[in-house]
């Protein structure tokens, strides 16, 4: 019985190294599990289980789990990992541009996230400052209707198209809470696995907002909520001084 359970567990060692060879962004553990068990439906699902737990503690020169969740080859990490599949800038300019999406994702913000009773697209260098524009901006105040009248709060927003560019958009996002009460950044779908956890983790610990799409269908971008941005008071310098210059673009 010791020996069928260890040759099985070399089994899954070695149909795991291979499925991590074909898959250099890696497999989160329910994915290499399932794959697994179709590969090998003769192994118990427990036995799969618990060999997968343990094989980077097993194989620590071959496999690494670069995020929670994540396995990949050493040879796949960080320093020799291809770079994310996205159109290099030139295809993009040429094509969808950045900008493109803005009035899509203002339309999104007052819709679908109802995070905004109005949402502008801004962008280029509209507030004229080296700590950048958002790309889009929008309020949230009280209706009418609304029993309890809440105070006003101010939505920015960072859009990339380019997923090697997501630390940037990431660093925009934070100087944006300096005159905004929540902040999202909005990067492609198709992002490195490992990159998005890391923006997640970092989205989580900061309070900004996280957002997924399609950066290649302007018409259908499925923006995809994956962290909502978190409240918080921004300094009430900055936010008179910014929206005394966007003030008829979101009061009129």
């Amino acid at each position: 019985m010791i020996h069928r359970v260890m040759t099985a567990k070399k089994r899954i060692t070695e149909a795991a190294l291979k499925l991590l060879d074909a898959h250099p962004d890696g497999l989160r553990h329910s994915q290499l599990v399932l794959a697994l068990a179709e590969r090998l439906p003769e192994i118990s699902k427990n036995t799969i289980v618990g060999a997968v737990v343990g094989l980077v503690a097993k194989n620590p020169e071959n496999v690494c789990k670069p995020t929670r969740g994540l396995f990949k080859l050493l040879k796949y990490s960080d320093s020799l990992s291809p770079a994310p599949q996205t159109p290099a800038k030139g295809e993009l300019l040429s094509s969808v541009k950045e900008e493109d999406f803005y009035p899509a994702f203002a339309a999104y913000l007052t819709g679908d996230l109802e995070e905004c009773t109005k949402a502008e697209p801004l962008g280029r260098s509209f507030f004229k400052d080296k700590w950048g524009t958002p790309d889009v901006i929008g309020i949230r105040k009280a209706r009418e209707s609304d029993i309890i009248k809440f105070p006003t709060e101010i939505v920015s927003a960072e859009i990339k198209t380019d997923g090697n560019n997501l630390i940037t958009a990431f660093g925009q996002a934070v100087s944006y809470k300096l005159f905004s009460h929540k902040s999202y950044i909005v990067v492609p779908k198709e992002s490195s696995t490992e990159d998005l956890d890391r923006l997640e983790a970092l989205c989580l610990t900061c309070g900004l907002g996280l957002i997924l799409f399609n950066h290649l269908r302007v018409d259908s971008p499925d923006f995809t909520i994956r962290v909502r941005a978190q409240r918080s008071e921004p300094d009430n310098f900055y936010v008179n001084r910014n929206l005394k210059r966007v003030e008829e673009l979101l009061f009129s």
